[in-house]
């Protein structure tokens, strides 16, 4: 069969985009080339919107979108736009909310239809070719969204601006303030026990997590937990939170052989994962592994930690220190191939550890995973039902290396080579969250390598503004909120672990870039997409935290942290600003509310301010940073610019170094030793 001749996405560099560039659909990227011809013919824009790592995405591409006819249908009645998520979230937050106001449900592939001036007005999720399920089948679809904006035209414009208008009023939050007396209420430690028993009730006590199959990570509801077990003492909390945690761990969302996370599992058991690696779910686990780890000292914690940190420099990482967004779930065509083994396999590889590694991960000579159906041959998920005991650990390793190696030889899951600037941001906060708890330099260096690529690739030293994406040395789109807040995030957490004050100091500039393009002065919020960008037919606030944090929150936290070390009050009062117009949301719905959650248990709970003074006072932030102190601000008042602190193997002593506790403007007695000074945080 001649191959197609390909349409505009061979011009793209997203590989969701490049996949779909020999489509027989006239695909167009998002922009003015497809906008104008819409209206210009006065054709109804069909929006189809996906990533790369997504198995939908791709089933919908082999049932329909690479089927002739089905082409040929939307190539004549559509202008057909495809668009990354990940490139462009902005227009997937718009558009999934407005399918979610329409069917009650969302997800991907997102297949949403517009009116030629970009309003929706009816789309859905996946649809199959032929109807099943009470589901329309694709081809139903488009027939009757046809013929509605042929026949009914003005019904369909009135629907769309009725969308549109349904879209508006719910972006309109925060801009009637609380009153007081229910803000007195709020900022409680009572408020606080609340929000941890509401998050409670959700969990699953057996399995861990919350809710449900499907199952996500959910770590924003566990360091809620972590951190409100250290404030309060609370058992129930850290139980909870662990639990999660370990069974996670011992799962199949684990890559048992080569570290790393899948996005999510497909029971309530963590032992059927949904293949794809995404990058921003793996910084976010080792974000809450690391704090675990700092509060229990759990040794099986600090493995997990090393296994997964190797995973993303081995396949995560490219050779200029920026982060991959994401591995397929699918190779070959299959989903999880490259992940599963046949026990004739396994017999094969390990020989007489066979048996040994066999019982410890599960493996069923009938296999133990289907897909929903018989395979032939079956094949396993490795997980297990509890944590290596450390007389086993060794000989485990071994199997694991001699099985990676098998793996090696496979072929791969697609790679998702996009470097996303927010994602990567959080990766750095990941890499110095992993090195304060396991005294890894190399972790360190990771970050500060890669926030040099982000500072040397994604930002313009003209104006000061940032790229959303970087693939192909083409950097085309402007930053999003999300990714200003994760990368000041990031700048904050390098200054913690290196002591360079100019980390801070970009922070704060950072901080006045959003607050010029991107705030509601009004609300005290922050629009999702900057004052300059022109292609929406809105500009959202986004507050809800999802797969990743809400860039509101992470602002709202950045602004808490930022006042005090800046002494800039007026920060710190529009972070309150933020919580108090979402008080019931965060007291109510802590599991969609999780990184609010923990920037309110700050707000009531306090900073510990610390300063370490002295030629050498950078040698003793690791000591400091390895402690759980999650409300710490901590700040060296000199540095040794280029050097790292001292991880490992150095006998703290008296060496004219100080330090200090400060809180309120005011600093207490300086302790010359950092045992002593420990002792006392």
């Amino acid at each position: 069969m001649e191959k197609q001749k390909g349409n505009r996405l061979l011009q793209e560099t997203s590989p969701y985009l490049q996949q779909h560039a020999y489509n027989p659909v006239n695909w167009y990227p998002w922009g003015n080339e497809a906008l104008d011809l819409a209206l210009r013919e006065n054709k109804p824009i069909l929006v189809s919107i996906g990533y790369s790592a997504c198995h939908w995405c791709h089933v919908m591409e082999r049932e329909s979108f690479e089927d002739e006819a089905t082409a040929t249908f939307m190539n004549e009645h559509f202008v057909n736009i495809k668009i990354d998520r990940e490139e462009r979230p902005d227009l997937d937050h718009i558009y999934m909310d407005a399918v979610q106001a329409m069917t009650g449900s969302g997800g991907w592939p997102l297949n949403v239809f517009l009116t030629p001036d970009k309003k929706p007005f009816y789309g859905g999720t996946y649809f199959p070719p032929k109807r099943m399920h009470n589901r329309s089948s694709w081809m139903e679809v488009l027939d009757g969204v046809r013929k509605a904006f042929q026949e009914r035209k003005s019904a369909v414009e009135e629907q769309a601006n009725n969308l549109i208008g349904h879209l508006n009023k719910s972006n309109a939050f925060g801009l009637v303030q609380p009153e007081a007396d229910s803000l007195e209420q709020f900022y409680s430690k009572d408020t606080l026990n609340k929000i941890a028993g509401q998050i409670l009730e959700q969990a699953d006590t057996t399995e861990g997590g919350f809710g449900n199959a499907p199952k996500f990570p959910q770590t924003f509801s566990i360091v809620y937990l972590l951190r409100h077990h250290h404030f309060t003492g609370d058992a129930a909390a850290l139980q909870q939170a662990l639990l999660s945690l370990d069974k996670m761990i011992q799962g199949g969302i684990y890559d048992q052989l080569g570290g790393g996370f899948a996005r999510y599992s497909t029971d309530a058991q963590w032992q059927v994962p949904h293949f794809e690696k995404m990058l921003y779910d793996n910084a976010l686990l080792l974000i809450a592994i690391s704090e675990a780890y700092q509060l229990t000292g759990n040794p099986h914690y600090q493995h997990v930690i090393q296994q997964t940190m190797d995973f993303i420099s081995r396949e995560m990482t490219n050779e200029s220190h920026g982060f991959y967004s994401a591995l397929d779930a699918d190779s070959e065509g299959v989903e999880g191939k490259f992940y599963t083994w046949t026990k004739a396999e396994l017999d094969a590889a390990l020989q007489e550890d066979a048996p040994f590694f066999n019982e410890f991960y599960r493996v069923e000579a009938n296999g133990n995973w289907h897909e929903g159906k018989q395979e032939n041959p079956p094949t396993n998920i490795l997980w297990t039902n509890r944590n290596p005991e450390p007389e086993i650990m060794e000989r485990l390793q071994r199997c694991r290396e001699k099985l990676m190696q098998l793996r090696a030889k496979r072929v791969r899951p697609l790679l998702d080579d996009k470097v996303l600037l927010g994602w990567n941001a959080m990766m750095i906060t990941a890499c110095c969250k992993a090195g304060a708890a396991t005294g890894t330099e190399s972790y360190l260096r990771m970050a500060t390598e890669s926030m040099l690529f982000l500072e040397n690739q994604l930002r313009d030293a003209q104006t000061g503004l940032w790229n959303h994406t970087y693939k192909a040395e083409q950097p085309r789109i402007p930053a999003f909120l999300d990714d200003y807040a994760a990368l000041i995030q990031a700048y904050i957490h390098l200054q913690e672990m290196t002591g360079e004050a100019a980390y801070l100091h970009k922070a704060e500039a950072m901080t006045h870039l959003v607050l010029k393009h991107f705030e509601e002065p009004e609300s005290g919020f922050f629009f999702y997409t900057p004052d300059f960008q022109q292609d929406l037919i809105m500009r959202k606030k986004e507050v809800y935290d999802g797969a990743t944090p809400s860039g509101n929150a992470i602002m709202a936290e950045n602004l808490q942290y930022l006042a005090i070390v800046f002494d800039r009050p007026e920060w710190a009062e529009r972070a309150r600003k933020m919580l108090a117009s979402l008080q019931n949301a965060i007291q109510k719905h802590p599991t969609s509310f999780g990184v609010w959650a923990a920037v309110f248990q700050k707000e009531v709970i306090g900073f510990k301010e610390i300063v370490v003074t002295g030629q050498q006072a950078v040698r003793y932030l690791y000591p400091i940073n390895r402690k759980y102190i999650p409300n710490k601000i901590i700040q060296a008042a000199e540095t040794n610019p280029g050097n790292f602190p001292l991880l490992n193997g150095k006998q703290f002593g008296e060496d004219g170094v100080l330090f200090y506790l400060c809180s309120n403007y005011t600093c207490g007695p300086a302790f010359n030793t950092v045992e002593a000074f420990l002792a006392k945080v």
